[in-house]
């Protein structure tokens, strides 16, 4: 997937380890799916029999400095154990480390809380650091009970592990039915200092806007004041991640943290001056861009689909507009398709719970492969259905709506959807 180019801003390699002060690392500890097979000789021996590549299952993140710390939790009703838990240890706007499993969520079990907390326990004890400065987070299976002895037999090696090289293993860690590695960084200036922000996302499926949409952690050496910090994660996540959709399902575990080291060296942000707005422009690049390798990497998905819509009397207009339009199944299918069928789309647009005139609507379609007009001011175009086939051959997609002559506008992402969405979530637990 291609970044797009920022002026004064410049991607470099590391994710979450490329901003001064973290280490990282991620192990095969051995969750297993099924809680009665999880630990003792049994288990043991299934592990020495099978000779699959074991995938990592357990992450951390830490840093050498204590963190200011935001963060941004699922809207779900039914929360896994680990949100009460870190929405607890941070109220203090401090952490320091960061322990992260796959596999199990940990999620509507009667000791999930109680685990939640004993995986912050044995992190802090291993890390020398207090049980109150660390972040959980979990994702997987929903309802089966999430085995701690693995975890812990497995915290000395993670441990051990960290490194300021270790965000690939840490990514690898947290992934589910995620394809792809998701992780970026980005350099700035902040007054005469060098500043970084890197981030690691997983995300696949149950993918939803509304800060519904996946773990996602990030890192900085900026130095902010927790106020504003948090100010900017919740101004940014309106413009980014609550604009990415899958499939509709909002996540249970879902979960967005920025820990802030303050090595950079600048002047501390402490209101919304040049700085601040500087820091959230960075900000916004990283979470963007994760999210657009989210929604590219949407289960089962073959294209990336961005919805632009222009012409509103006010931003909330424009963004209801796109995310209704790139949730629509129908008009996700005939993305997969590979089918111009526009009227699924001025459906989608007539449907979104905001006031404009259908009159006043304008479509177009383009990718890398060109750019067709389909509707004119609510109706229909001629157009090649060659052309257009060809334009929809491409892995990204653009669906450009005008609604009238307003000045504001919003984008939102999402992907097509195909045969595989159905069969990797029917056997999704086997």
């Amino acid at each position: 997937m291609k970044f797009l180019k920022f002026k004064g801003f410049n991607y470099i390699d590391g994710g979450i380890c490329a901003a001064k002060g973290f280490l990282a690392n991620g192990i095969h500890c051995g969750i297993a799916r099924k809680a009665l097979s999880l630990v003792g000789e049994n288990s043991q021996q299934s592990d020495s029999t099978d000779e699959t590549p074991k995938k990592k299952d357990l992450a951390l993140i830490y840093s050498k400095e204590n963190c200011n710390t935001a963060a941004v939790y699922t809207t779900n009703k039914v929360k896994g154990a680990p949100i009460f838990v870190t929405k607890e240890h941070i109220k203090d706007g401090m952490a320091r480390a960061v322990i992260v499993n796959s596999v199990n969520a940990n999620t509507c079990n009667a000791d999930g809380i109680d685990k939640a907390q004993k995986m912050c326990e044995l992190t802090a004890k291993h890390l020398n650091i207090n049980v109150d400065d660390v972040i959980v987070a979990s994702t997987g299976v929903i309802g089966q009970v999430l085995p701690i002895e693995p975890i812990e037999k497995g915290m000395e090696e993670l441990v051990k592990g960290l490194s300021d090289k270790g965000n690939k293993a840490a990514i690898e860690a947290i992934m589910t039915t995620d394809t792809m590695e998701k992780e970026i960084a980005v350099e700035f200036q902040l007054g005469d200092k060098k500043c970084v922000i890197g981030g690691m996302l997983k995300g696949s499926g149950m993918i939803h806007p509304n800060m519904a949409t996946t773990l996602t952690f990030i890192t900085t050496d900026v130095k902010i004041k927790t106020e504003y910090l948090q100010m900017a994660l919740d101004d940014v996540i309106k413009a980014t991640l609550n604009r990415v959709s899958v499939d509709g399902d909002t996540s249970t575990n879902d979960m967005v943290s920025v820990m802030a080291s303050g090595l950079a060296g600048n002047d501390e942000i402490r209101g919304e001056d040049e700085s601040f707005l500087q820091f959230k422009n960075a900000l916004y690049i990283v979470l963007m861009n994760l999210g657009k390798m989210m929604a590219r990497d949407g289960e089962g998905a073959t294209k990336l689909i961005e919805c632009i819509c222009t012409g509103a009397n006010c931003e909330k207009t424009a963004e209801i507009v796109a995310k209704s339009v790139i949730t629509s199944s129908l008009f996700k299918a005939a993305m997969f398709g590979e089918d111009a069928n526009w009227g699924r789309i001025l459906c989608a647009i007539g449907y979104a719970d905001a006031e404009f005139d259908i009159n006043e609507v304008d479509v177009s379609i383009s990718s890398d492969a060109g750019k067709i007009d389909v509707c004119k001011d609510g109706a229909g175009l001629d157009f090649s259905e060659d052309e257009a086939k060809k334009i929809l051959m491409e892995e990204e997609i653009r669906i450009i709506i005008s609604i009238g002559n307003g000045e504001d506008e919003a984008i939102a992402w999402g992907c097509d959807l195909t045969y595989d969405y159905v069969r990797i979530n029917g056997d999704y637990r086997s």
